[in-house]
């Protein structure tokens, strides 16, 4: 392949914290999270513009000039509509849509005397519930009130079916190990056609988090549609820090 004199972005691993702000300001996609750290997943995909770096908190990007492959557009074009299948070719439950009915009453009127523990029955309305899996058409997000949620906040904050989940759509991920481009334009296309009335998003102190709210508002912005955003940060032990 051949290589000319120009400028690209050089990652300096040891200033790196994995957050992930930097793979959704490229917009050429040639930034990815991998083993915990940004990395450039070719060099052909880098304009070297540097729009990535003003997103970068701890000063790890820079733009260098070296012997690169020219940036090659015809093949970020490729890789940005590289979507993964939304069906699994054995038909595999997972993908199947459902809508579940509402808590029994039974389950309702028992709830308020067990406020403490959370209510005995799911709150969950629909599945799938990760977010790689669920359709932009699929019928339960219309007119959504949309709660997306970090991984790990689901197993640190005891009561979310109780205080978040309710009268939500769940759309969950891991912002620093799934696919943030693919993300982006799945909420892209969620915005477009779906009628959200409102996001919350919900993820943990951890700096890798911080790129969910990012992937939700750059799918609204690419869009073109203003929904109110509520973001909760939860500390490690389950405590909201910011709401």
């Amino acid at each position: 392949m051949k290589k000319i004199l120009r400028k690209i972005i050089e990652i300096d691993e040891d200033l790196c914290d994995g957050c992930g702000n930097c793979v959704t300001g490229c917009v050429e996609g040639a930034l990815q999270i991998i083993d915990g750290k940004a990395k450039v997943v070719s060099e052909t995909f880098c304009d070297g513009l540097g729009a990535c770096i003003g997103e970068c908190p701890t000063g790890a990007l820079k733009i260098v000039k070296r012997k690169a492959p020219l940036f090659d557009e015809k093949a970020v074009k490729k890789h940005l509509t590289k979507k993964e299948k939304e069906t699994m070719p054995c038909g595999c439950p997972s993908t199947h849509i459902q809508v579940f009915d509402k808590p029994s009453a039974c389950g309702e009127a028992d709830e308020p005397a067990h406020a403490e523990k959370g209510p005995k029955e799911s709150t969950l309305t629909h599945w799938p519930i990760q977010i790689k899996l669920i359709s932009a058409g699929a019928p339960f997000l219309k007119g959504a009130d949309l709660l997306v949620l970090a991984d790990c906040t689901a197993v640190a904050f005891p009561p979310l079916h109780r205080d978040l989940i309710k009268g939500k759509v769940v759309m969950m991920g891991c912002p620093k190990f799934d696919d943030t481009h693919e993300y982006i334009e799945k909420f892209t296309d969620i915005f477009k056609t779906a009628g959200i009335k409102s996001v919350t998003t919900v993820v943990m102190e951890v700096p890798c988090c911080t790129g969910m709210p990012m992937i939700v508002k750059k799918g609204m912005e690419l869009a073109k549609k203003k929904v109110p955003i509520n973001e909760i940060v939860l500390s490690l032990r389950g405590k909201i820090l910011k709401s």
